[in-house]
């Protein structure tokens, strides 16, 4: 709940005047060929026929991300555009020089930007930036020069957005492919084999200017976490229209339970410490709303996710518990959605990693299909129910975490049962209008309750009437979805 929100009442209260609008990037998904260490974008292409898995396409569809980002991540340091189009029989493998193994490039560009097609995304494209500065990444020991400069993003950006492109045209894509938001650099400043924070703002500047001779109607996100924000936007500010960050974060406390498998054995501690994760997500945004201070940019968190050790990153994250703190911690990216216009929760798709929104059973069979991650559950939820502009809650039951937005006159609601055992029962109110009608969309279950495979739709929501009075009990340990109709 927003810190001037008034705690200890019955009656949850919403001011419906606008503040600010929400962007729908603020539910990205992040689509990286993770090699050797989880079968990520391959395990979702079927090889057989040549196109995307049909399970994953409907999935993803119920997830409904706003925004798809691709190649990477680290791999964007070393992709090389070019190989992965054309015909299949002619592109080239190439090693993954981060996460080992070899991707096989029959996921490209053109394959790209149909899947953002048929799942009603808007695609992201990262660019090779100089790998970073990275050598062992832009002369890597196998041979090869994975780096590529100014020239070769703009080459990018022309094959997909010049009607006139021949080359893509001869490819079997007559109409471009209209994407309108690429990144420079990624990570850059996590390596101190790489560029340093001068060196980046000065690269970024000439990558950009490069990349609009292509288009100049084009939006570019430079990297500037790590304390780089301010002066990359002293050095190529004019060129930028979002900076990112990238925030990975345990549950924020120490003595932790969540690491291995003793959240098992240790419910109540393991809740309480995903309860509390949502800060460090805030102290993040909170830093980095300092850095741009004064620069007419906005913020990309365009990696963020809970990295805890364990099996396939943590088993907790197959948690309900863990589908209650990623809701928290969408609220914390809603009451910053004023700065804050591209975010996500989750690596995409995968077949290991628990930090994947969607994993993928392999083989695949009758009874195994791709199915959400409960951060992926809360994400759809949000996704699907959440108006156009921010309005502010002025006063929250205790023990509930509220977020609210409006279109026209219809109020969402985003509400956290933030308590493991105990109900909370609350009356709605919206100053100066009147409730005629509502609807509740609901996940609650056992926070220690966990999704597999053979259980692939357990934290599917339920729907509810809102009854007379607007009154409405909110489960322990749920996340709810309130639509309001009021005059």
């Amino acid at each position: 709940m927003p810190p001037s929100a008034q705690q200890g009442k019955t009656t949850l209260i919403v001011n419906p005047e606008p503040r600010f609008d929400l962007s729908p990037h603020l539910f990205m998904q992040f689509m990286e060929p993770l090699g050797a260490t989880d079968g990520s974008v391959e395990a979702a292409w079927d090889f057989n026929r040549n196109c995307w898995r049909d399970d994953v396409v409907k999935v993803t569809r119920e997830l409904a991300p706003g925004l798809i980002r691709w190649p990477g991540g680290c791999v964007s340091s070393y992709y090389r555009w070019k190989d992965g189009v054309g015909p299949r029989n002619r592109r080239r493998p190439m090693l993954n020089l981060c996460w080992d193994g070899v991707e096989s490039n029959q996921v490209g560009t053109h394959e790209f930007i149909d899947f953002c097609r048929l799942v009603g995304a808007e695609p992201l494209i990262a660019v090779n930036f100089e790998a970073d500065g990275r050598r062992h990444w832009a002369r890597p020991a196998g041979g090869g020069v994975r780096s590529a400069g100014p020239r070769e993003a703009a080459e990018w950006i022309d094959y997909c957005n010049n009607p006139h492109n021949a080359t893509r045209r001869a490819n079997g894509a007559r109409k471009p492919f209209g994407v309108g938001l690429w990144q420079i650099g990624n990570e850059t400043s996590y390596d101190t084999r790489g560029f340093d924070c001068e060196t980046t703002a000065k690269r970024t500047r000439a990558f950009a200017r490069a990349m609009r001779t292509a288009d100049p109607t084009i939006e570019l996100i430079g990297w500037g976490d790590s304390g780089w924000a301010s002066r990359l936007l002293e050095v190529a500010g004019e060129e930028l229209q979002y900076i990112a960050f990238h925030h990975h974060f345990t549950s924020g406390l120490d003595g932790s339970p969540l690491n291995q498998d003793d959240y098992r054995t240790h419910p109540a501690r393991t809740w309480k410490h995903l309860m509390h994760a949502y800060t460090s997500t805030e102290n993040a945004i909170g830093e980095m709303r300092k850095q741009i201070a004064g620069y007419n940019v906005k913020l990309a968190l365009t990696e963020s996710h809970f990295v805890l050790s364990g099996r396939n990153r943590c088993d907790v994250l197959a948690t309900w518990a863990a589908g209650v703190a990623n809701a928290r911690i969408l609220n914390v990216h809603h009451r910053n959605g004023d700065i804050l216009k591209i975010a996500t929760l989750a690596d995409f798709c995968g077949t290991r990693w628990n930090v994947n929104a969607i994993m993928i059973p392999v083989p695949r069979g009758t009874r195994r299909r791709a199915y959400m991650m409960p951060v992926a559950r809360v994400m759809s939820l949000y996704r699907r129910h959440i108006g156009r502009k921010a309005v502010d809650v002025a006063a929250v039951p205790h023990g509930l975490d509220v977020t609210a937005s409006r279109t026209g006159k219809t109020i969402f609601l985003h509400v956290v049962n933030t308590n493991r055992t105990r109900a909370v029962r609350a009356t709605l109110r919206i100053d100066g209008m009147k409730i005629i009608s509502g609807k509740v969309f609901q996940i609650a279950d056992d926070p220690m309750r966990e999704i597999h495979e053979y259980q692939p739709d357990a934290f599917s929501p339920t729907q509810h009437a809102l009854p007379a009075g607007a009154a409405w009990t909110f489960p322990p340990a749920s996340v709810s979805a309130v639509e309001l109709k009021a005059r």
